[in-house]
Order: C-alpha cells, then sequence, then structure tokens
C-alpha cells in the first residue's frame, strides 16, 4: 500500500494539495483513503463534503470515511476519541494498581484530551488504515512540517525508551509474580505494566513498518517566498536523519507570469525568484518540483480539485515497486586510509546545526532542532570516532579501529 505523507509549513496549502493528491489517484482507478488533521472547516471546504467530526464511538482512530468522489473517501482524524479509548483501556486494565493505592477511577466525561494526544491518534490512523485492507493509497494532511518531523521520530524514540525502563531480561522475573502475590497476599500489579509495555513495542513496531516502508514517501508544500528555501532547508534535514524519503515538492499558488499592476507584477516577479532557487536545490538532489497555478480565490469543492489535481499526480515511479534502500552506507578505507566512513545523507543541514556524540554503541546525530540516536553498524562499535564532515549535503563520520577490539592479522 502506497503512503504520501502531505506537509510543508504552516499555511502552505497543505489540506489542499493533499486533496487534490488524492483525487489525482483515482483516475488510475485507485481506491484512495484522505486522511486530515485539520480540524476546521478548511477539508469540508476543500472536498465540498461536510466530514463527521467524531468517531464511531468504537476507539477507531478516525471518524467514519465519508466518499467524496468516486474512488475517494475522506475522514478526519480524531484525536479526543482516540485518547479516551486509550485512558481507559488503561484504567481496565490497572484495575489492581488502583485498588492497591486506593485511587479512584475517572469517570469516562473527565477523560480530556491532553497535549501530545494528536500525534498518537494520527500513528495510530496510519497503522489503522494499512491493516484495514480496503484502500489501494493512503494520502494523509499532516501537521506542520516540524511538527511532522518530530511526529515520524516518535515510534522509534518511544520503543527506546520502553527498552531502556523495562529491557526484555528483566521481563523473565515476571513468571514469578504470581508466586510473590500469594507470599504477600496483595496483588502485583507489574504483571499489567508488562503486558502493557509489550503490547505498545508491538503496536509502535508495527507503525514503524508503515513509516520505513518503501511505499511510504514525504511530499512537501511551499508557497514560495524570500525565507521559503530557508524554512524548507531545516525540515529537509530532519526528514532525512528519520530515513524519509521525498517524493516530489509542491510549489503552491503560482501567481500568473505578467500582469499590468505594478504591484501583482512585483508580487510575482519575488514568488518566481523563489521559485527558482527551490528548484535550483530540490531538482538538484533528484526531487520532483510540481507547480500548482493560484486559483484567485481558496479552492472550494471538486471542481477547482480537478484544476488541480491534473498537476498533482505522483511521479512515475511511485507506481512501481521499489525495494527498500539503506542510505546510510559504510565506506571501507581501511586499504588506503587506515578508516571506516559512515556517510548519513543530511541534504539542507547547515554545518553549523549539526552535533554529534558518541555513546557506547550509539552515535547521537543533531540536525538544528531534531535529534535521533542511531545504533552503530557492528564494524564501526570496535572503532573509535576520529572526525566528521559535511559536504554536499553529506555527513560523513571516520572511525579507526581500536587495537584492542579489532581482530589481528597475522
Amino acid at each position: 500500500m502506497r503512503t504520501v505523507l502531505v506537509t510543508g509549513p504552516g499555511g502552505a496549502g497543505r489540506t489542499t494539495v493533499a486533496a487534490a493528491t488524492a483525487l489525482a489517484a483515482t483516475r488510475a482507478g485507485r481506491r484512495v483513503l484522505l486522511l486530515t488533521c485539520d480540524r476546521g472547516r478548511a477539508p469540508d471546504t476543500v472536498l465540498g463534503t461536510a466530514l463527521p467530526a467524531e468517531a464511531a464511538g468504537d476507539g477507531s482512530p478516525w471518524a467514519p470515511p465519508t466518499e467524496a468522489a468516486g474512488g475517494l473517501w475522506a475522514a478526519r482524524i480524531a484525536a479526543g476519541e482516540h485518547f479516551g479509548a486509550l485512558a481507559r483501556d488503561l484504567q481496565e486494565r490497572g484495575t489492581s494498581l488502583l485498588d492497591l493505592l486506593g485511587a479512584t477511577p475517572l469517570d469516562p466525561e473527565e477523560l480530556t484530551e491532553l497535549p501530545g494526544a494528536e500525534p498518537l491518534a494520527i500513528l495510530a490512523a496510519l497503522r489503522a488504515a494499512h491493516a484495514d485492507g480496503r484502500w489501494d493509497l493512503l494520502v494523509v494532511d499532516m501537521p506542520p512540517v516540524h511538527d511532522t518531523v518530530r511526529l515520524l521520530a516518535l515510534p522509534e524514540q518511544l520503543r527506546r525508551y520502553l527498552r531502556r525502563l523495562l529491557p526484555p531480561e528483566r521481563q523473565a522475573a515476571r513468571a514469578l509474580r504470581p508466586m510473590l502475590a500469594q507470599l504477600a497476599r496483595v496483588p502485583m500489579p507489574a504483571q499489567m505494566l508488562y503486558d502493557t509495555v509489550e503490547r505498545w513495542q508491538k503496536e509502535l513496531a508495527a507503525v514503524q513498518d508503515v513509516l520505513e516502508a518503501a511505499g511510504t514517501t514525504v511530499r512537501l508544500v511551499a508557497d514560495p517566498g524570500p525565507l521559503t528555501a530557508e524554512a524548507l532547508r531545516g525540515a529537509r534535514a530532519g526528514l532525512a536523519l528519520q530515513g524519509c524519503r521525498i517524493d516530489a515538492l509542491v510549489a503552491n499558488r503560482l501567481l500568473p507570469g505578467s500582469s499590468a499592476d505594478p504591484w501583482l507584477a512585483r508580487l510575482a516577479d519575488e514568488q518566481r525568484t523563489a521559485h527558482r532557487a527551490l528548484c535550483e536545490e530540490f531538482l538538484a538532489d533528484g526531487v520532483t518540483v510540481r507547480d500548482l497555478p493560484h486559483l484567485g480565490r481558496s479552492p472550494r469543492g471538486l471542481a477547482d480539485l480537478q484544476t488541480l489535481a491534473a498537476r498533482a499526480t505522483l511521479p512515475r515511479e511511485d507506481h512501481q515497486d521499489r525495494p527498500p534502500t539503506d542510505p546510510w552506507t559504510v565506506e571501507d578505507r581501511l586499504a588506503t586510509d587506515g578508516m571506516l566512513v559512515w556517510r548519513l545523507p543530511l541534504p539542507g543541514a547547515d554545518r553549523d546545526a549539526l552535533g554529534l556524540v558518541r555513546r557506547g554503541d550509539e552515535l547521537i546525530v543533531a540536525v538544528g532542532p531534531f535529534r535521533r540516536v542511531l545504533p552503530l553498524p557492528s564494524a564501526l562499535r570496535r572503532c573509535t570516532v576520529s572526525g566528521a564532515g559535511l559536504r554536499d549535503g553529506a555527513l560523513s563520520v571516520r572511525f579507526i579501529p581500536d587495537p584492542d577490539l579489532w581482530p589481528r592479522t597475522t
């Protein structure tokens, strides 16, 4: 199943581009699901169809999908309902712990959505859409790009935290819990904790599989302007750090090339200058650039979407099966330079905003506000870091074999 995650700076027209991308795919006979996390009226206006705002009450992470056009279904992600379902499940599973502590469970009416609930609902919706099996293509109207980068990093981060807090080797002791509970004559809530962690590990692993699949790509949306390239540069580096592949940049709301109005002509000229800069930067890295015209108004309904959909089709290669690739390669230069080089493509990264820390068998890489903990390949774990450099959009980290750990040759 193909998945396209549409994101960009706030106000760039993500919802419109996501809807146009989804509608364009139906022309090839695909069954498409469009998910949006926008809680306002923008998706309804763009599609010309009212989308239910509340879930069906079954714990689903989205409201019931509505058929907006032939082959196109759309739904809102229901963060509040998803949070309530999670909270109720935890309360039910933790009854013995709550009783032991003398706590009073919360009533359903008290379960108000907390900050941070939306990213979990979006991830759950991605997982559920893939498990559903009714659609050929999933298009997701994501949050602004910096929030999206953090969201895409969440499954891996949470799994790492859970492994550190409750390592698998410690879970072997849970077989003794029932006996200890009988001896102490009190309920032992740790079993519930282990079961919950194991269930979350499986769910997060499934979501991470979706995000890392060869058929999952990110589509960036930009409204070309003087600061657009700089805003996207850091986001590109953050997406690359998470291993995300950008399938296209959509330059949205492009103004006509000529106008008798001096004010509009200056604005169009400024936009063309920014557009050329974006094209030079993205095309040089092999990223497709697609242009969507300004309609002279905000898009309203399927007629306007049809106009935009003609230019929002997926790149040709997206229709083919692509095998998974690992762009982070280790170059063996032991024979010539006595070192191994780990190459990490980070297009858009700024040298001054990079940070590297080696800790045990992990390398912590920071790119501006984004950070990722990378397990070192086995060969590099027996080496020491001798330096690093950023060149042509790639970070090269140099490793020298540790004589005490590296196999000796005779």
